[in-house]
Parts: structure tokens; C-alpha cells; sequence
């Protein structure tokens, strides 16, 4: 969660500041052409300054301005390629307020560039507000694609990647949790989720009790920093590994698809009476739908057949 800096004002980024319209790589200066009136999304480093793309130098230095999440952030970054755009945060605590005077900019015909903290705009911040609102008045909006966590946590995790679904963050409380994994535990992709240091060891006990223990999984944390860490294994020994040492930084938690397996109707008879033994029918039904992947009215209406003739007899 972001903070809003104190210091942050317009027009210019520190005092004295006004827009030169050009970046320095190493020892060599570059020109930044101005740009055209529109919002453009620049993905930045998610961790490496040298991350940056060309294209987005050129876009943050070209921009009459810079709306980004903590201006702190966005300043390293800045003074990293000697850019002098001024700066306007734009975070959860203060979208409301700011994201008026960004669209009337925009009305102006002045070019805005919007930025997060770290990788791509709009993953999991409030940037998808202000480019609905932008496009819906009209004006044009332009990706400036780049670093992004989710994509670097999938090609470096060895998982499937031929299908994958991003699901942003796990609620906070486990029963939340375990019924939003539900809802996921048949999809045929690889999953790929944030979460934050202090509840990792919880989701991955959550998802290794709903998805199953042997499940292919993978945290990646930190990634292009200094104590980047990827860690493979099932989803049983991942929950074990965490919470039995406590981590920092940012976090993204990868799980394989499920198997493939056609389960045959006598398999599915057996595993609702094994189910039916146990618990109540509801609960023995949502059991064996999360197993199998079959539609729980069908599996319901089986489990009660099975019940009598488990009383016939």
C-alpha cells in the first residue's frame, strides 16, 4: 500500500523544475520528442533500473506530466536517466480527487503519462479507472508496454504457460480464501497470484488443502533484484518451506494446471461413497466436484441414489 507524499504538487516536480524533453543514458543525452495529447501507460523496472525500455525514457521525458502512485518511487527512476517531468501521484487515497483534474489535462490536449510503482499499470492498482474514464471521453490511449511481475514470475517458473490466468490478490481471511480457490481449482491454466510476506505461509497452507498437497507450485519473489529467489516444488512442501521462515519483498505465488484425467463413472461412484462415509452429502459433493471437475447437480442427485441403495440394502 502506497502513501501519499506530502511534498507532491503541481505544476513542477521539484522546485525549479520545468520539463527539458530529454533523458540521459550513462554519460550520453538523448531528445525527447514532445508527445501527442492521450493517457500513455508506461510499464517501468519491477526492480532493475536498466529494465527501462528506450520507449518508455522517451515517453516519461516527452510527457507534460507523470501521474504515478508514490512520487518517492517515481523520482528514483527520474534521476536514474536525469528525467525533469513534473510529478503527480495518483494512488488508491487520493484517485477520486486527482483522476478529475487528469481527464480535464487530457481535455487540454496536454499528454499524460501514468506509471506505477513498479511494472505494468493497471495490475492491481487503481490506473484502470482513469483509462475507462479517459476513454470514454474520448481521448486517446496509448501502451507503453515493459517489466512485468506476472510474466517474469511465468517464464522463470517452468510451469505451463501455454494458458495462464492472473487472479491478482487471495482475500486476507481463509475462508475467503478457500472459496475463491474453489472457484479456481478446475481452471486448465497455470494460476498466478500476488501476495505479501505476511500471509504467504497461509495461502499456500489454504491452496495446498483445497487444490491438493502434490500440486506443481512455485514462489517467486523478488525478482531482478539482488535476493531474487524462485522456489519449485509441490504445494504441500511450499507450505511447509514458509512457514518455517519468514520472507520480505514482493511476491508472486504460481500453481500448475490440474491433471488431465478422465475419471470414469464407477471412479466417481466410489469416490462420492467413500465422501458419503465421511461428511454430509453437500459436503461430500463439493469434495468430489473439486476432484473430478463434474457439475455438482449431477454429482448432488448420484450421491442421493447412492445413499439409498446404501438404506436398501
Amino acid at each position: 500500500m502506497t502513501t501519499q507524499d506530502p511534498a507532491d504538487r503541481l505544476p513542477t516536480s521539484r522546485d525549479g523544475d520545468v520539463p527539458s524533453h530529454r533523458f540521459r543514458v550513462n554519460a550520453a543525452e538523448f531528445p525527447a520528442p514532445r508527445l501527442s495529447c492521450g493517457l500513455h501507460v508506461v510499464a517501468t523496472p519491477i526492480g532493475n533500473l536498466a529494465d527501462t525500455t528506450l520507449r518508455a525514457l522517451e515517453t516519461l521525458a516527452g510527457a507534460d506530466v507523470i501521474a504515478c502512485e508514490d512520487t518517492r518511487v517515481t523520482r528514483v527512476l527520474l534521476d536514474r536517466f536525469a528525467i525533469r517531468t513534473p510529478l503527480l501521484s495518483y494512488n488508491d487515497h487520493n484517485a477520486g480527487e486527482r483522476r478529475p483534474r487528469l481527464l480535464e489535462m487530457l481535455a487540454e490536449g496536454r499528454a499524460v503519462a501514468l506509471v506505477s510503482d513498479a511494472g505494468t499499470p493497471l495490475v492491481s492498482d487503481p490506473g484502470y479507472k482513469l483509462v475507462a474514464e479517459a476513454l470514454a471521453a474520448g481521448h486517446r490511449v496509448v501502451p507503453v508496454p515493459g517489466a512485468s511481475a506476472v510474466l517474469a514470475a511465468l517464464v522463470a517458473s517452468g510451469l505451463p504457460s501455454d494458458a495462464f490466468l492472473f487472479a491478482g490478490f487471495l482475500a486476507p481471511k481463509s475462508e475467503a480464501r478457500r472459496r475463491r480457490i474453489e472457484d479456481l481449482a478446475r481452471v486448465p491454466a497455470t494460476l498466478i497470484f500476488y501476495e505479501s510476506p505476511h500471509r504467504l505461509a497461509d495461502s499456500l497452507a489454504d491452496l495446498a488443502a483445497v487444490l491438493g498437497e502434490a500440486r506443481p507450485a512455485v514462489v517467486a519473489r523478488e525478482l531482478t533484484k539482488l535476493f531474487e529467489e524462485v522456489v519449485r516444488g509441490p504445494l504441500g512442501d511450499l507450505a511447509a518451506t514458509f512457514a518455517a521462515r519468514a520472507v520480505k519483498g514482493e511476491i508472486v505465488v504460481l500453481v500448475g494446471p490440474p491433471a488431465e484425467e478422465a475419471t470414469s463413472a464407477s471412479d466417481v461412484d466410489a469416490m462420492l461413497r467413500a465422501a458419503l462415509a465421511r461428511q454430509a452429502p453437500g459436503k461430500a459433493v463439493a469434495e468430489v466436484a473439486r476432484l473430478t471437475g463434474a457439475d455438482r447437480k449431477a454429482l448432488y442427485e448420484r450421491a442421493m441414489m447412492l445413499k439409498d441403495e446404501t438404506k436398501e440394502r
